[in-house]
């Protein structure tokens, strides 16, 4: 069994801890202060740390940086007083797993230990599978050539054979329901239905009787009874996207569905027994509404069993021309043009554009290219960015969009206004305010040949 390391300055909290994780299983090495905790971490081989913030000599926050100098991989859960919050947010800046607010049941601590262990068993095993075997991981529809969605995966192809709970996070239009489907289609349910729901397409006042179904007359209108979306996904999967909005009544009901698979529906007084596996998704900081109390901590442990985060496309732009290929063949046929592929320049246009909408902006923007497009190559003026989102999006407190640097941000503008222009560079001189002999100079420095033309 893993191998705990406990440091607490209080006596009685450290034995109550050693004595409950040493029934479940688990071996248990405790300290006092954070100096024993260290020499006790030198001499043995550790699996997780519970170490308290508040310790002796070395508080807990040091003790944490010392834990990462020696092992970066090591998981460690930190326990605070309740109005410390802002400490524990600190110390998961540092580098821990999570964190426990006092006073706190010992069934949660274990299922926070369990559950940071789990997942760093499976980040080490891919991590040795990969190393050992050099295996590319691979699902249709998911592109993956980027290191950031070879992890994701990875770890689809772990999680998915379980019954586990997954929480994927990530920005809105990464995909997160295309890891959803792979998990499903993955698994021992993958004969079993897939039932997704957003929780934000659907009104509160009505989202309770859209996932656990109602009786005849449980409401006015409701002229018969009707199953919800967890009957309907008995035996196979339910994807609940936007998890995060999810109000505080139907949060209640959710726990218990987790926890005892069963529930009622409205209006009802039989008990529903289910057998589902619930994939959640948001593009939340759920931490951050714990923090505020819109979102309940038992649920949010249920539901982090096996967290997931799909990197922004601006942080994987190596996928980003097997996107665009799985684009065009995708659109070619629907937009009635024989567009064949896409030109070297034009692939450049949407490498070096940021990407505030993700995967689903650029699906959006091949296909309207696609749609447009004079021959059978896609070429720079086809491509239709929205640079005013990108604009909106600096005026809301950034500076720069997002993953922009200044001469990038520079380039792509000089690459809007040849659009705009139809290729013309006289014109697209006069709508930056330049000349044309500075236009010349920046086209030369981002690899655009100037061929010269009559002057408008």
């Amino acid at each position: 069994m893993a191998r705990v390391l406990i440091v607490e300055d209080e006596a009685k909290m450290r034995r109550l801890l050693e004595l409950n994780l040493g029934e479940d299983g688990f071996t248990t090495f405790s300290a006092g202060d954070a100096e024993t905790g260290l020499k006790l971490l030198r001499e043995n081989s550790i699996d997780l740390v519970v170490t308290d913030l508040k310790l002796p000599g070395i508080d807990g926050l040091e003790f944490l940086q010392a834990v990462k100098r020696q092992n970066v991989a090591l998981p460690v859960v930190v326990m605070t007083a309740f109005g410390t919050v802002e400490t524990a947010v600190e110390a998961m800046k540092a580098g821990a797993s999570d964190y426990v607010l006092k006073p706190f049941s010992l069934a949660e601590m274990r299922m926070v230990i369990h559950k940071e262990l789990d997942v760093h068993n499976l980040r080490e095993e891919n991590r040795s599978l990969r190393e050992a075997l050099g295996k590319r991981y691979e699902h249709p529809n998911v592109v993956a050539r980027s290191s950031k969605m070879q992890e994701v995966l990875s770890t689809v192809d772990r999680v998915a054979p379980t019954n586990s709970t997954v929480l994927l996070g990530g920005e809105s239009g990464v995909g997160k329901d295309l890891i959803a489907r792979a998990i499903h289609e993955r698994s021992r349910r993958a004969s079993g239905p897939f039932i997704k729901i957003n929780s934000t397409a659907i009104p509160e006042n009505l989202l309770e009787s859209e996932l656990f179904g109602y009786e005849k007359g449980a409401f006015t209108g409701a002229v018969a009874s009707k199953p919800g979306k967890f009957e309907l996904a008995d035996k196979g999967t339910l994807f609940l996207d936007e998890i995060g909005d999810v109000p505080p009544v139907t949060q209640v009901k959710l726990l218990r569905v987790l926890q005892e698979r069963e529930f009622e529906r409205l209006g009802g007084t039989r008990t529903v027994k289910v057998d589902v596996r619930l994939i959640a998704a948001t593009n939340r900081d759920l931490r951050e509404a714990l923090e505020q109390g819109t979102f309940r901590e038992d649920l949010y442990y249920r539901l982090n069993v096996v967290p997931i985060d799909i990197a922004p496309l601006r942080q994987r732009k190596e996928d980003i021309p097997d996107l665009v290929n799985l684009f065009i063949a995708r659109f070619r046929g629907d937009s009635g043009k024989p567009v064949e592929g896409i030109s070297p320049l034009a692939m450049q246009v949407l490498v070096n554009y940021h990407w505030p909408g993700n995967v689903r902006e650029l699906q959006n923007i091949i296909e309207r290219a696609c749609a447009l497009a004079k021959g059978t190559v896609i070429d720079a003026p086809d491509i239709h960015l929205d640079l005013r989102a990108a604009k909106t999006a600096n005026g809301a407190g950034n500076f720069l969009p997002e993953g922009l640097t200044l001469e990038q941000w520079e380039d792509e503008m000089i690459r809007e206004s040849l659009r705009r222009a139809h290729g013309n560079k006289s014109q697209a001189a006069r709508l930056l305010g330049l000349s044309r002999n500075a236009l010349r100079y920046r086209l030369s420095k981002i690899g655009i040949a100037d061929e010269g033309e009559k002057e408008l």
